[in-house]
């Protein structure tokens, strides 16, 4: 259960109120690695609310979305209750979606907002998928008990393939354990901080 994972020395969990904006990274640290520097910085840079649960090498125990229940964490509760509307980053990996962001939650007028600005200012060897019947059935972020979901507004799910995360030159994960951030992630960052501010 949630509770009990949240209790785990490894296990670091972040809840800022801000904004009526919400910006999350529950899969964070070392599980789904450089979500929570996108989040956190995309909250920062537009006085966004952020919630983040980051564990701590070696541990990597993936909790399903769903499992992340507001009854089982008191700042997981207190950050739904403030936020109208949220954006979720997370990691993924597919083979033949190397190179592709997916832009999945129940607020698709958001996801349209969303990928607009991606389409824009990332390089063009990234592919911004907005369409669902285009994304795997387990990426679309569907389901109402997915926190993406519970905010009055709903909000926006955003998969990062390994290609943007993945720092070559270092040989490493962009912002995780030391390594540099890469420019595709400044630009993803700039881009999302934008696609937040403009976001009516």
């Amino acid at each position: 259960m949630l509770k009990e994972f949240l209790e785990r020395s490894e296990v670091t969990e972040v809840c800022e109120l801000r904004g009526r904006f919400g910006i999350m990274a529950y899969h964070g640290g070392n599980l789904e690695r450089t979500t929570d520097a996108v989040a956190e910085e995309v909250a920062r840079r537009t006085g966004s609310s952020y919630y983040a649960v980051l564990q701590r090498a070696p541990l990597r125990h993936h909790l399903a979305s769903t499992a992340f229940d507001p009854s089982q964490s008191e700042d997981l509760a207190r950050f739904l209750g403030h936020v109208d509307v949220v954006m979720t980053i997370h990691g993924y990996g597919r083979r033949r979606l190397w190179r592709h962001l997916l832009l999945g939650g129940r607020n698709r007028a958001l996801a349209s907002h969303v990928a607009t600005h991606l389409r824009r200012d990332l390089p063009r060897r990234y592919h911004v998928l907005d369409d669902l019947e285009a994304i795997p059935k387990e990426l679309r972020g569907q389901h109402p008990r997915n926190p993406v979901n519970r905010p009055a507004a709903k909000g926006v799910q955003i998969e990062l393939p390994p290609s943007i995360r993945w720092n070559v030159a270092e040989w490493g994960w962009s912002d995780h354990e030391g390594v540099s951030r890469t420019p595709a992630i400044t630009r993803l960052i700039d881009s999302l901080s934008r696609a937040v501010l403009t976001w009516a």
